[in-house]
């Protein structure tokens, strides 16, 4: 794409007299290549504006600018990099997502496992399907490892363009409140946002639950302003949760809600529990359905809604709906159970908010016939205010809680720890710092009919310490534990 065309995208910019035949477009120097544009990005840490010479000794015919450069090349300055950034990918990789139907799914707890639940619902009825989340960016059957759970506009648009070439129908994504504050899902035209809950969390970046709430609201007010029958818009709102009444304010389109406890479009009653999964009745705009589930707590009934209110506004048929839903057997660190042959379940889960450890608890109290043997941590360089607030609910909901390192990053893990047990003193609990050594302890500690929930890190396969990324996967470690015990 000529450079003078790519720019039509960016109204009111000076345009060079050169016009280059633009070959890529990157704002990371180190992967420019001959022919490309190159947009000069002010990070948390790093200002890219530095590195433009090296772009253009790589070979960048132009470059991306918030202030004028001493370069060869055609520089167009512009006030807002990152802005500009997401409407140039937008315009040069052809307006993916308008090829696409895009679900976006915010909120604290929930997206991961609502996300995958709708993208199994798109493939059941016969749909290629893309994904992008904490987990991975998934393009069809391609899985491709990710650093943020929302990446950058650039990022976001290069992908959205290969599920296009792959002929991928439907892509659902995870989109988390940093990714809407900084602006990095900018051009994605969504048809259908999804809102799972609001808890505390990150409230050492949004400083205030107001702020979190404001960011998980852009979602809603940017699916638009008008109606167009060709192309609806739906926002899928928790009606249980508080936010709820302001985010259908946000919101011009069509609001579809879900819930337990209110009356909501897509609503869920009598619902009952076991270790082996979870049944209710669905009330919905078409009647009432039986739903059996694989899947355990009342968390997972509000993810199921969640993923219900979002495939029935695809114009999905609700019968086809509930049998994808039902035949999911889980989503990989979310109330996972590690078998190794023991007598006493272990659940590996991701809960790392206040909200999510609590929802988990209260769902193996309502399943477990003796202990609840909790170990948790809180991550470091995160926000501090939740730290004493998760132990008390350790201590309060688990009969012995084993408080543990959890990606303790450039922070003493022992402060972490410190910070974590002035929730709850003069309670009982145990403090062990190696999370490997946590995990044994809880597994050595263990009889017949307890059970172990090692909550944190769900899926993931490292620990961060200091700058160091290291291999650890609680699943493995617990598995490892089990089966050193059998053996001892």
């Amino acid at each position: 794409m000529k450079l003078h065309t790519l720019l039509t995208a960016l109204p009111f910019v000076k345009v060079p007299e050169a016009n280059p035949e633009i070959e890529g477009i990157y704002q990371d120097n180190r992967k420019v290549t001959k022919g490309s544009l190159f947009i000069c990005i002010k990070g948390l840490t790093v200002d890219g504006h530095k590195f433009a010479s090296e772009a253009v000794k790589k070979g960048a015919a132009a470059i991306i600018s918030e202030k004028e450069l001493d370069v060869d090349v055609p520089v167009i300055v512009v006030r807002d990099t990152k802005r500009a950034m997401a409407v140039l990918a937008d315009a040069y990789y052809q307006h993916p997502t308008k090829k696409l139907r895009m679900v976006g799914i915010t909120g604290t707890n929930g997206k991961t496992t609502t996300s995958h639940l709708i993208d199994q619902i798109f493939q059941d009825a016969g749909e290629k399907t893309g994904l992008i989340g904490t987990m991975y960016i998934k393009i069809d059957e391609e899985k491709i490892e990710t650093k943020n759970t929302t990446p950058d506009s650039l990022t976001l648009q290069q992908t959205f363009g290969k599920m296009v070439n792959n002929g991928v129908a439907s892509a659902v994504m995870e989109v988390s409140s940093h990714a809407l504050d900084q602006g990095r899902v900018y051009g994605i035209d969504f048809d259908i946002a999804v809102f799972t809950n609001l808890t505390q969390d990150h409230l050492d970046y949004h400083h205030t639950m107001e702020e979190y709430l404001y960011a998980k609201s852009l979602l809603f007010s940017q699916l638009g302003n008008t109606y167009e029958a060709a192309k609806p818009r739906f926002a899928v709102i928790n009606n249980d949760d508080p936010a709820s009444l302001k985010l259908q304010k946000v919101t011009a389109a069509h609001v579809l809600t879900y819930g337990i406890d209110h009356e909501s479009d897509f609503q869920a009653k009598d619902i009952k529990m076991s270790a082996d999964g979870t049944v209710f009745t669905l009330i919905s705009p078409e009647g009432e359905f039986p739903v059996i589930l694989q899947l355990i707590g009342k968390f997972s009934v509000y993810n199921v809604l969640a993923a219900i209110t979002a495939g029935y506004a695809a114009r999905i048929p609700l019968e086809s709906i509930i049998q994808s839903l039902e035949s999911i057997p889980g989503v990989p660190g979310r109330f996972e159970l590690v078998k190794g042959g023991q007598s006493y379940p272990v659940i590996v889960d991701y809960a790392h908010t206040p909200d999510s450890l609590q929802n988990v608890l209260q769902t193996v109290r309502q399943i477990a016939s003796k202990r609840i043997i909790v170990v948790v941590g809180c991550g470091g360089d995160r926000d501090r205010t939740k730290r004493p607030i998760m132990a008390q609910i350790a201590v309060k909901l688990a009969t012995d809680a084993i408080f543990t390192s959890d990606n303790p990053r450039t922070e003493d893990p022992m402060e972490i720890l410190r910070e974590m047990e002035t929730g709850v003193k003069g309670e009982e609990y145990t403090v062990i710092p190696d999370r490997k050594e946590a995990i044994k302890h809880a597994v050595q500690m263990a009889s017949d009919g307890d059970v172990i929930i090692i909550a944190g890190k769900g899926h993931e396969t490292y620990q961060i310490i200091g700058q160091t990324i290291h291999d650890f996967d609680d699943r493995l470690v617990a598995l490892q534990a089990i089966k050193e015990r059998k053996n001892a």
